[in-house]
């Protein structure tokens, strides 16, 4: 579904799961969906057009490092981010928030929004709300996200609703600073940290603003995952369910699996490539640390049965050989996998869903990690 607006479809149901689709001018983003992140205009060791043939629909953008490198004018100067990147499809870029609170080495928070120097050279930079969908809106963003303000966990009560509230009201100067975009979308963010009458408050206050879409924000930054699905419970019911939503910055395939049973449309994680790029494959028979040294002899492939070359004609001997020798070639080859693994995750899940059997493909896939391929040593 290619529209001239962006428009959300619900096409099944499964229990909470929810099988769906976004049409949008540059292309039909099949939901669940997983986002590859390519923080500075690159998803990390992959070829835009292998990401593509994956079967990603869109890619992350970010806001924050994009700015800094190669800064938002620039990047319009050179016609937005798709074709700097060689990117034709969706993106989707996050405000910005989260890497200014987690890698500025001074910043300063206010009404007005965020003042903050460079993890790069200490240049001084500010952040409003409307700078935020400015810049967006510079890099051709497709999906712009509002600027929020990211509690990390665990955190005293009245400091998550203090940045609750006010990312609430960022909300509201973020929907008016991005207009009316047709094809285009902003999404709140719901805030709260892990406390559920605050998770309520935020999701009700930006319902009410009739965005486009709803993300849920500052979850998976320290707390355990059941306080992460409990945040979703309260959540979820409480958004709009002709709108999609997107589950900020998780996560483990378990996580996404849990969080699809709860409602949950859209994620992004770095967690693939950044695995990818130390040695650890994703697979379905669970995780593989090619570290390890009983792989040296292992002329087995990750998986004979996938489609992916890099899980099927490499032998977990040669993988193991150029990690351990720190090559480049094999931070890609795993990344390829692992992406190629979490993209076949998500086709299985909506597969599922569609034929409303989602609960028995999760424990299925839950017990083919946990099952493993490798006998013991010894």
């Amino acid at each position: 579904m290619t529209s001239g607006t962006f428009q959300f479809r619900l096409l099944a149901s499964d229990g909470s799961a929810r099988r769906g689709e976004i049409g949008m001018p540059r292309g039909a983003i099949r939901t669940p969906a997983f986002m590859p992140v390519g923080t500075g205009g690159t998803v990390k060791a992959m070829y835009m057009d292998q990401v593509r043939d994956l079967g990603a629909d869109i890619i992350l953008g970010n806001t924050y490092h994009l700015m800094l490198r190669p800064g938002a004018e620039r990047m319009a100067r050179l016609g937005g981010l798709h074709r700097f990147a060689r990117w034709d499809k969706p993106i989707l870029t996050d405000s910005g928030g989260f890497q200014v609170m987690s890698l500025s080495a001074l910043r300063k928070i206010d009404e007005q929004g965020v003042t903050f120097q460079s993890h790069i050279d200490g240049s001084r930079h500010e952040m409003s709300p409307e700078r935020s969908i400015e810049i967006q809106g510079l890099l051709g963003s497709d999906i712009q996200m509002q600027l929020d303000e990211c509690v990390r966990l665990p955190a005293d009560e009245a400091e998550i609703e203090r940045a609750m509230e006010m990312s609430v009201r960022w909300a509201e100067r973020c929907r008016v600073a991005f207009g009316d975009q047709p094809g285009k979308a902003m999404f709140g963010i719901v805030q709260g940290g892990d406390v559920p009458a605050l998770r309520e408050r935020s999701a009700k206050a930006l319902a009410s603003l009739d965005l486009k879409g709803y993300a849920v924000g500052g979850l998976a930054v320290g707390e355990p995952q059941q306080v992460m699905l409990d945040m979703l419970e309260v959540t979820c019911p409480l958004l709009p369910s002709d709108k999609p939503r997107y589950l900020m910055g998780v996560g483990t395939p378990d996580d996404i699996l849990k969080s699809v049973a709860r409602g949950i449309d859209m994620f992004d994680c770095v967690m693939p490539t950044r695995a990818g790029r130390h040695g650890l494959a994703f697979t379905r028979h669970g995780k593989i640390n090619l570290k390890n040294a009983r792989h040296a002899e292992d002329h087995r492939p990750l998986d004979e049965e996938s489609d992916c070359p890099a899980a099927r004609d490499y032998s977990r001997a040669y993988l193991h050989h150029l990690v351990r020798s720190n090559e480049i070639l094999g931070m890609m080859l795993i990344t390829w996998n692992n992406l190629s693994y979490y993209q076949d995750l998500m086709a299985g899940i909506r597969a599922a869903i569609e034929q409303g059997r989602f609960a028995a493909f999760s424990d299925e896939t839950i017990a083919g990690w946990a099952a493993g391929d490798i006998p013991p040593l010894g």
